[in-house]
């Protein structure tokens, strides 16, 4: 039986860190949880205290974004009052803001992967989150007097924001415009397009935005 020296015990926030510099350092994700529990001098078990695999380790690296991101929202007293447009502009700011400072692990781990399913499943659990907070975001946005219908369009809402997250991300991944500024522009004017459309004013900011991803063709 593999047995290794007891070290001081190692935190989750503490393994994440270790992970992402193992994965820039080698240029690949280990091939198991042993390998990597070797290299940083730590026992299985102290890994699996955390994470049940390196895949759980990996989604959960996404969804600290997240919790970070709303962690900071919330510390501002500004935020409080913002708009619902405002507050989900101040979360993208933000969260790309932090993932900037993270991208070279970011791109490794999703651009690395060929198969589109295994992309999708890192960020499995950060969309379980992410949906928590838009339900939040949108919860006054839900003007049907129905309740039945009320739930479907709220569904309905948080999945698009969802889907304007994964594009937004998509944009940012290949966005070489310095300190990522046409992924500002596209943030702005996609989160006026949506609120727009919901206040049934979508001409002018739909085409607004429509014009910009033309010119930026970021799915070529």
């Amino acid at each position: 039986m593999a047995t290794r020296k007891k070290h001081a015990e190692i935190d989750s926030r503490e393994l994440l860190s270790k992970y992402t510099d193992y994965v820039l350092e080698q240029g690949e994700r280990p091939s198991s949880v042993f390998k990597f529990c070797k290299s940083i001098s730590i026992e299985e078990s102290d890994f699996y205290k955390y994470y049940a695999s390196i895949e759980m380790l990996e989604s959960s690296f996404f969804v600290a974004l997240h919790e970070h991101t709303v962690e900071l929202l919330h510390k501002n007293e500004e935020y409080h009052t913002y708009e619902t447009a405002n507050k989900l502009l101040s979360y993208y700011f933000t969260f790309f803001e932090m993932a900037t400072a993270n991208r070279s692990y970011i791109l490794m781990s999703l651009d690395n992967r060929d198969n589109p399913i295994e992309k999708l499943m890192q960020l499995k659990d950060l969309r379980k989150h992410f949906l928590i907070y838009a339900n939040d975001l949108l919860s006054d946005r839900r003007l049907m007097p129905d309740e039945k219908l009320r739930k479907v369009e709220g569904k309905l809402l948080q999945e698009g924001v969802w889907l304007q997250f994964l594009f937004t991300m998509k944009f940012w991944m290949q966005d070489t415009s310095p300190n990522f500024e046409k992924t500002d522009v596209m943030i702005e004017k996609s989160v006026k397009a949506s609120f727009d459309v919901l206040d049934n004013f979508p001409i002018k900011s739909v085409i607004d935005l429509g014009k910009f991803l033309w010119k930026e063709r970021p799915f070529q």
